[in-house]
């Protein structure tokens, strides 16, 4: 992991018509967007891409990251590499371009590990090499990390300066998918999916059976569902345009709620879905997360159905779903007790967790199907 450098710490339903050419961001534009992007998308390949998810088994009881990626701050919404070897965290920790920061900016650092039994090691932040912060922002807040299925692509949210207000969604590009400081300037992406009110938690899909990209976020800009609380934020997708710019982002009324609904996580085949909300029938009262299927791309997402106790824990909060590339392993946030933020930082509670769930074998489907049907 980089050995010869050493880090600086620095102070309705929405359906999308039309099938996309796999091109990615291609017009520069006033945006600037083509300096920093590859001309075309290159669909994620494996051995085992094409291979087909699930059915899977039932999620584990979730597991505290502990304290060496957990601090007694704040860290939340994490993004987990293809590989499963880089966990990115959004954390209000000290250490990062903020320097003590006693106001608390949330930062984006990631932690590595040598392989996928191997433990987790301390996180850096993503600025730590550069000599002037590149992901991260002095005296402002960058969160919600999200990858591309390719991984040269970096999603996030922000209120830099010169935005349109609130926060923005934003992208950066890296030549080499496994260089975690490599990251190059991050480019706004615009005035049609971003609003002068707050659009946050990026989450990328591309649809290989059609071709479109799109980008589902949260936002609490007005037009939400019917009777939606004031303030409230709910789930929208933008679609990547032949310009190569995301357009105005569309209410996924089948996810969102008239209470709030935020980060989603979807499955890379686009089946399934996970989102955390507050919605009044849910355990914790606080947040849970929840998760919805489909049969197929063109069709709607179901009605979001409670993950349950195991992973949800009643009377606390529970969310920020992130999802692996296999679908066996779930991270997400929880201020539950257990974990290892400081009493003091009462308003910044919440600890990093996983659950994991096991791709069932042939005849384990079988015994499945005939559970459900029973």
């Amino acid at each position: 992991m980089h050995s010869r450098r050493q880090p600086r710490l620095i102070g309705g339903t929405s359906t999308l018509g039309g099938v996309l050419r796999r091109r990615l961001l291609q017009g520069a534009g006033a945006l600037g967007i083509a300096a920093i992007l590859r001309p075309t998308v290159v669909f994620a390949e494996s051995d085992d891409d094409n291979e087909r998810l699930g059915p899977f088994g039932p999620w584990s009881s979730p597991v505290n990251l502990g304290p060496v990626v957990n601090s007694r701050f704040h860290e939340w919404s994490s993004a987990i590499s293809k590989d499963g070897l880089s966990l990115y965290i959004t954390s209000s920790r000290a250490g990062g371009v903020n320097g003590p920061n006693p106001d608390h900016f949330n930062e984006i650092w990631v932690s590595r590990r040598a392989s996928i039994d191997a433990p987790w090691q301390a996180p850096v932040n993503l600025d730590a090499f550069n000599e002037t912060p590149v992901i991260n922002a002095v005296g402002s807040g960058t969160a919600a990390p999200n990858f591309s299925a390719d991984g040269h692509l970096l999603f996030f949210q922000s209120p830099h300066p010169g935005g349109y207000g609130g926060s923005d969604l934003y992208v950066s590009r890296r030549t080499n998918k496994h260089d975690d400081f490599g990251w190059q300037e991050p480019v706004n992406l615009g005035g049609l999916i971003n609003t002068s009110y707050g659009d946050f938690q990026p989450d990328y899909f591309e649809d290989e059976e059609t071709g479109i990209v799109v980008l589902y976020f949260t936002s609490d800009r007005p037009g939400g569902p019917v009777g939606s609380l004031p303030g409230s934020a709910h789930i929208y997708v933008s679609m990547l345009g032949d310009d190569g710019t995301f357009g105005p982002g569309v209410l996924v009324t089948e996810l969102s709620s008239q209470s709030s609904d935020n980060r989603t996580a979807i499955r890379r085949d686009g089946l399934e879905v996970f989102v955390s909300s507050n919605r009044g029938y849910g355990l914790s009262g606080v947040k849970d997360i929840w998760v919805s299927t489909r049969d197929s791309t063109l069709e709607p997402w179901s009605t979001p159905v409670n993950l349950g106790p195991t992973v949800n824990y009643p009377g606390y909060g529970t969310g920020t779903p992130a999802l692996s590339w296999d679908g066996t392993a779930l991270y997400f946030t929880s201020d539950r007790p257990g974990g290892f933020n400081a009493p003091a930082n009462a308003h910044l509670t919440g600890d990093l967790y996983v659950t994991t769930r096991r791709k069932l074998r042939e005849h384990e489907r079988h015994d499945e199907a005939d559970h459900q049907r029973s």
